[in-house]
């Protein structure tokens, strides 16, 4: 299939090209950018520069709902929509400039891997954690501040409010738990770091899980996409219609179960399995802030209780833990031990109370009981 019909089958019309010096002056831009914002990869930016300089860029039509810039990898050009003010075209660069920057190609010019993607004879594995990853740095380059979002009822905080924002989001928690150098090492150098980082903080299944679930929602909101265009160019509503709508109702649901069941995967194997290898105060306290901190992270619904109910069922196994370390006289730590039981009780009753604020909720369920 020539890139002509490549194009079309994706709805993309070539309007014009960009001449030369447009192109050198985005490449020249985006490396130093690159460069500025993450010095420790490995870039370089005279190299970087010459890399991006050969890239073809092009102004397009492009379908409504599509991204606003696209990398084509089979003839490596980028495209940009044709309503994007040129005094914007260098923010869209970026993403599509790293797409360039992460791909592997075999000996026959097939491209075989794409950052974190692997692309196979059979499937593509790893597209939306890809994709969200790319995002997030593109969004540090750029500077985007974080903005509170609400996507299909899921409100959270973001660095990328338009693009991608629920793979965001959850990639953003890896980012977190993990360590946000090597997830974007990784991503734009095209390696298994991040990959093996996490596995070993979970498990290979539960990575797996994780990318595959990325790539359902992925999947799910560009059919979204596609059924609205349909819709929108069908004049008269009809059976045919009605179909269309409910199977959008239905993905939007599926989006939202998979977005959670996500969060919840990603929040139990991490912590439960961190959890096991506190062998000291010093790792308890560290847990304890790691997973407080992570409510900052989430994205939450209305009658989303999972992230709490998880704390406090881990307050009361520190708890536990503490006197059993305290006890045992495990002290490399560098916190002030006192052993007072009532006030050991009292430390922990206070860290409970923190992921409710002033704990009246805590306070109410243990009155219950």
């Amino acid at each position: 299939m020539s890139i002509e019909s490549d194009l079309r089958k994706d709805g993309i019309q070539v309007v014009k090209k960009l001449d030369t010096l447009k192109i050198n002056t985005l490449a020249r831009n985006v490396s130093v950018r690159l460069c500025q914002t993450f010095p420790n990869f490995g870039l370089n930016q005279d190299d970087l520069f010459i890399k991006l300089s050969r890239l073809d860029m092009y102004i397009a039509k492009m379908p409504e709902g599509m991204s606003e810039a696209n990398y084509f990898y089979k003839n490596s050009s980028i495209y940009f929509n044709e309503h994007i003010p040129e005094s914007d075209l260098e923010e869209f660069a970026i993403h599509e400039c790293i797409h360039y920057i992460q791909e592997v190609k075999d000996k026959k010019n097939y491209l075989i891997r794409m950052g974190l993607c692997d692309y196979t004879e059979f499937k593509i594995y790893g597209l939306g954690l890809n994709e969200a990853a790319v995002q997030l740095m593109a969004s540090k380059v750029i500077g985007i501040p974080n903005d509170s979002v609400k996507y299909y009822g899921i409100s959270f905080d973001t660095i990328s409010p338009s693009y991608y924002p629920l793979e965001c989001c959850l990639v953003n928690q890896l980012a977190y738990l993990v360590g946000e150098d090597v997830l974007f090492e990784s991503t734009i150098n095209s390696n298994d770091n991040f990959k093996v980082a996490f596995a070993n903080s979970t498990s290979p299944r539960i990575f797996m899980s994780i990318q595959n679930a990325l790539d359902e929602l992925l999947s799910s909101e560009e059919e979204i996409i596609k059924l609205n265009n349909k819709i929108a160019q069908i004049d008269d509503r009809n059976r045919k219609v009605d179909h269309m709508v409910k199977k959008i109702d239905d993905l939007k649901n599926k989006i939202v179960l998979t977005f959670f069941e996500t969060q919840n995967l990603i929040i139990s194997s991490y912590f439960d399995n961190a959890f096991d290898k506190i062998t000291n105060l010093e790792n308890l306290e560290l847990y304890r802030r790691k997973l407080y901190h992570f409510k900052d992270y989430i994205g939450m619904i209305e009658g989303y209780s999972f992230f709490n109910d998880y704390y406090i069922r881990k307050m009361d196994e520190l708890e536990e833990k503490y006197n059993i370390l305290e006890r045992g006289g495990v002290l490399e730590t560098a916190l002030v031990v006192k052993k007072n039981e009532s006030k050991i009780s009292l430390f922990f009753k206070k860290l409970r109370k923190l992921v409710f604020g002033n704990g009246n909720e805590y306070e109410n369920e243990q009155n219950q009981k």
